[in-house]
């Protein structure tokens, strides 16, 4: 699998990333090891986990798995802290929550290091500056080799990599940041997007078939049984993106597909791996068969031609101040 440089560093990871949002819950340990092992033998090297991901169950199966199976060495872990599943504080920013999280994800995970560290999502209780002390610390002991964010608006992220970059050398610059983006949902292209450019940090989209949506298995009213529509926890997670919007987009994808005589996942996946500014989106898999059948996007690239008519499908309404002003 072809590698990528991970935003302005010298870090390279390959250009689609596992995700393990569902181990430990729907994914158990012996799929779970047959996803690592798929991955790793099609040369994939970022994977991607969560403290609170499974309740922590996801890293630390992670960890068991490369006890026995993959080598430490060969995987870019990239692992999130300040996400609280306490209902009265979703988030905490906070220097000591952040550093105590990652000592536990150390723990379960059974490494001295993560590679990529990320904060999980802004903390407006928190000073950012003391949120970001957390990943400088974390940087400078050595259980972290790079830093960044997940799910930061524009201004938070230009604003905390601003700070980053305003003493250089004594504090960590941010690597990545990770947000969803996919043919169905397109809003990090108004703001967050070109921040992340400028700035040199590395987008890694999380949900880059639109939670599942854009594979097609939904077209029409249907659900399939095993599918996270059918599922009690997840079905919130995907209704969003069942709506006439997105069918239509759906449609376009099935139809280029065709074209091309590939599947609607590969398309859909091809076109978010490829956008400017994109190091790797990150693919959640129920099994091997379903990772296998993702990882195959490696040898599609999308016409030019293809990728402008699922742009206009597919593309937000963005006027003021995006559109330009003389017009209006």
């Amino acid at each position: 699998m072809e590698q990528r440089h991970l935003g302005r560093t010298g870090l390279r990871v390959s250009r689609i990333g596992l995700g393990t949002l569902t181990w430990g819950r729907d994914v158990d340990e012996h799929d779970a090891a047959d996803l690592l092992k798929t991955f790793w033998d099609a040369g994939g090297t970022l994977v991607d986990t969560a403290d609170v991901y499974g309740d922590g169950e996801a890293e630390y199966l992670l960890g068991r798995l490369m006890d026995g199976l993959v080598p430490r060495r060969d995987l870019v872990i990239s692992t999130k802290a300040g996400s609280v599943p306490d209902p009265e504080r979703r988030v905490d920013g906070s220097r000591g929550h952040l550093l105590a999280a990652l000592d536990a994800s150390l723990a379960r995970l059974g490494t001295d290091y993560v590679d990529v560290w990320h904060i999980h999502a802004y903390d407006p209780a928190t000073p950012l500056d003391e949120t970001l002390q957390a990943l400088d610390i974390a940087v400078g002991s050595g259980r972290v080799r790079y830093a960044g964010v997940s799910n930061f608006c524009g201004w938070q992220l230009a604003k905390a990599a601003t700070w980053q970059l305003a003493a250089p050398g004594t504090r960590t610059r941010l690597a990545s940041t990770q947000m969803e983006y996919s043919l169905l949902q397109r809003g990090v292209e108004r703001e967050v997007l070109p921040a992340a450019v400028d700035l040199g940090i590395g987008l890694l989209p999380s949900s880059p078939l639109g939670r599942g949506v854009l594979s097609g298995k939904y077209r029409g009213d249907a659900t399939p049984a095993d599918s996270r529509g059918a599922s009690d926890h997840l079905a919130p997670f995907v209704e969003p993106y069942l709506d006439d919007t997105a069918s239509r987009i759906v449609d376009a994808v099935t139809t280029a597909a065709d074209g091309l005589a590939v599947t609607a996942l590969q398309v859909a996946l091809a076109w978010v791996r490829d956008r400017p500014g994109v190091a790797a989106p990150i693919i959640g898999a129920r099994n091997a068969q379903q990772l296998t059948a993702a990882l195959s996007v490696e040898a599609l690239s999308l016409p030019d031609e293809i990728c402008r008519a699922l742009d206009d499908v597919s593309a937000p309404v963005h006027r003021y101040p995006d559109h330009d002003w003389s017009t209006l």
